[in-house]
């Protein structure tokens, strides 16, 4: 009997170890699960070479959401981010696609502007500015056409 009681205690202690584990890596992981605390917003760009799924949306280097999805409609890159709740972003507001560095990281920055009406959850950032291409403008030096 008294095994069994052991058996018992040191089986509890593992599942609760294996708990926090699991609540750790999802807090760690930033992982999302319920959703419950974004707002959807679209924006539609001609260009959004590197950007992927994932990566940050930010405002002032603070980020404020995620890239959720990129497809293609009408030969444009519409870009689906989910932003956090009680961030109000003016219908004025530029969405511009970034990079950190030469070779950094592709993000997507949001710059407010002055408008008093805001964008509802679900709407569309009018006013995008794509990636400049930094190979294309090399290229162009180097094979000497300056246009």
């Amino acid at each position: 009997m008294r095994r069994f009681n052991m058996e018992i205690a040191v089986g509890m202690f593992l599942l609760a170890g294996i708990l926090c584990l699991a609540v750790l890596s999802i807090r760690l992981g930033a992982l999302d699960l319920t959703g419950g605390d974004t707002v959807p917003m679209t924006a539609w760009f001609n260009s959004v070479t590197g950007l992927q799924a994932g990566t940050d949306v930010e405002i002032a280097g603070v980020p404020v959401g995620k890239v959720d999805s990129i497809a293609i409609r009408d030969f444009h890159a519409v870009v689906g981010m989910r932003i956090r709740k009680g961030i109000g972003l003016p219908d004025d507001t530029v969405a511009s696609v970034k990079t950190r560095g030469l070779v950094g990281d592709v993000y997507i920055n949001l710059s407010p502007g002055m408008s008093d009406r805001m964008i509802p959850p679900g709407g569309r950032i009018r006013e995008t500015a794509a990636a400049v291409d930094l190979e294309g403008m090399i290229g162009r030096f180097i094979h000497g056409s300056a246009k």
